[in-house]
């Protein structure tokens, strides 16, 4: 065997120690690294959720004490006061109260209150499921019609109009609430659930839109001219080709859309004030004796975060899909 047969050979074999990798792919201390730096960053940002979520599990002394307590009784007092109006009365009326009836009517008479009926938390909260859903699933269905028709068909000045869309969200807030507000009251809008679904809507269509553009170029046209040769008008080709294929795109476009109507404050507290008044612009007047109730508001906090979580996660497997879906074309 010659030489440089014998030298291939031999650099062939990998040499105690190393592994085979090709250019691209991560040596293990580089994942390890990164590993360790994404679980950091969990943890950092998880503090303050798990913090207000066990405030809500103590009592209005101990969520305020200095230095903080990291380990507190447990009490109940604060979801409690979110879901009950309470009140004080006078001692001989207080002892002539009949034994309480319930747990939580327990917890009222220690604090020397009695319950005078449910607070209006549970209708804020269902204000915010029915303005959230509500502006969200309209946000979607119009941004996937025009995100479609911006695709596929040659719109006049669509380039300036896409920008026009997009030009929607430069604005701050702050900026535009007063003459929303002004608009509202002239054609009686202002504290009603259309009212703010409509403006939901508005802002978030432009997000829509241009998220789900990016999604509708990435599917080939071939697919739909292939269904309308089958026999398939173009309605029927966008319903069974094109949205199937979209999925990912409309369940990533709907989290963000949700996230930004579920939040939001600013509009909610100025153009609400009873009827269709959300949980964000609620909760932060939750009162108690001498000041804020922190732990019913930590409990309220607590609470308004499940829904968005739960649909978070019912989509978690498009959404990292559909984040960076479009990064790499064919």
């Amino acid at each position: 065997m010659s030489a440089v047969t014998l030298d291939a050979a031999t650099a062939a074999v990998p040499s105690p120690g190393k592994t085979n990798l090709s250019p691209l792919e991560a040596r293990p201390w580089t994942r390890r690294f990164a590993a360790l730096v994404v679980i950091g960053y969990a943890v950092v940002s998880l503090i303050p959720l798990a913090w207000i979520f066990f405030t809500g599990f103590r009592t209005p002394e101990d969520s305020i004490a200095y230095p903080p307590k990291i380990v507190a009784p447990v009490s109940a007092k604060g979801y409690v006061n979110l879901f009950t109006t309470r009140t004080r009365v006078t001692p001989e009326q207080f002892a002539q109260l009949p034994p309480p009836a319930t747990w939580y009517e327990q917890i009222a008479r220690d604090q020397q209150m009695v319950i005078a009926g449910p607070s209006r938390f549970r209708d804020r909260y269902i204000n915010s499921l029915v303005v959230g859903f509500g502006s969200t699933f309209l946000s979607v269905f119009l941004g996937t019609l025009a995100a479609y028709a911006f695709s596929r068909f040659p719109v006049p000045g669509k380039n300036d109009l896409l920008f026009f869309i997009l030009s929607t969200r430069m604005m701050p807030q702050i900026a535009i609430c007063i003459p929303i507000y002004l608009m509202f009251r002239a054609v009686g809008l202002n504290d009603t659930y259309i009212g703010l679904i409509l403006l939901y809507t508005v802002v978030n269509l432009s997000l829509s839109v241009w998220l789900l553009q990016g999604f509708m170029d990435e599917i080939p046209r071939e697919y739909e001219d292939a269904a309308m040769v089958d026999g398939y008008t173009r309605w029927q080709a966008f319903l069974r080709v094109v949205l199937p294929q979209a999925a990912t795109g409309i369940a990533t476009t709907a989290i963000f859309c949700l996230i930004y109507s579920w939040n939001e404050y600013a509009f909610a507290l100025l153009l609400t004030s009873g009827t269709a008044q959300t949980a964000p612009a609620f909760i932060p007047t939750i009162i108690g004796e001498g000041g804020l109730d922190w732990p019913a508001m930590a409990a309220g906090t607590s609470l308004f975060l499940l829904p968005v979580l739960f649909f978070t996660v019912l989509l978690r497997r498009h959404l990292l899909r559909g984040i960076t879906f479009g990064a790499i074309r064919k």
